[in-house]
C-alpha cells in the first residue's frame, strides 16, 4: 500500500478561495439553468396548447357538430392542465383546406419570462380539421 502523500500546508492567502470559486460559477451556471427550464416550460405549454387545439378542432370537424363546439372542447382540455391567466383567448370558425370545408380553432396566450409570473410573450396557435360531410 502506498501512503497518501501530505498536502503542503496553504498559505493563508489561498483561505476563502473556495467561496469566491463557487460563487464566480454559480453566477454563471444558475442563470443558464433557469435559462433551460424556462425554455422547456415554454415548449411544454405551447405543445400543450397545439395538441388541445388540434383535438378542439377534430371534435368540431365531425358530422353536425358546429365549430364553437371545438372551442368548447379545447378549453375543457386546457382547463387543468395549463394556468387560466395563460390563455388570452380561443376562437374557432369555419375554413377552407385545400378546397375543403375545414375547422379551425386557435388560442392566442402569452408566456411570462420569469416562471409563471411577469409580463408575457404573446403568441398563438392553431388545429386545423377537414370538415365531414354527409355525402
Amino acid at each position: 500500500m502506498v501512503p497518501a502523500r501530505p498536502h503542503p500546508p496553504r498559505s493563508r492567502d489561498e483561505r476563502g478561495s473556495a467561496v469566491v470559486d463557487f460563487v464566480l460559477v454559480s453566477m454563471l451556471v444558475v442563470p443558464l439553468f433557469l435559462g433551460i427550464l424556462q425554455v422547456g416550460l415554454y415548449l411544454y405549454v405551447r405543445n400543450t396548447l397545439t395538441a388541445a387545439a388540434s383535438e378542439g378542432a377534430v371534435y368540431a370537424a365531425v358530422l353536425n357538430r358546429q365549430p364553437g363546439d371545438g372551442e368548447g372542447r379545447t378549453r375543457d382540455l386546457i382547463d387543468g392542465v395549463v394556468k387560466d391567466q395563460l390563455i388570452d383567448a380561443v376562437q374557432s370558425g369555419e375554413t377552407e383546406i385545400d378546397g375543403q370545408p375545414g375547422v379551425q380553432v386557435v388560442v392566442e396566450a402569452h408566456m411570462p419570462p420569469l416562471g409563471l409570473w411577469g409580463p408575457g410573450i404573446a403568441f398563438s396557435v392553431e388545429g386545423h380539421a377537414v370538415k365531414e360531410t354527409g355525402e
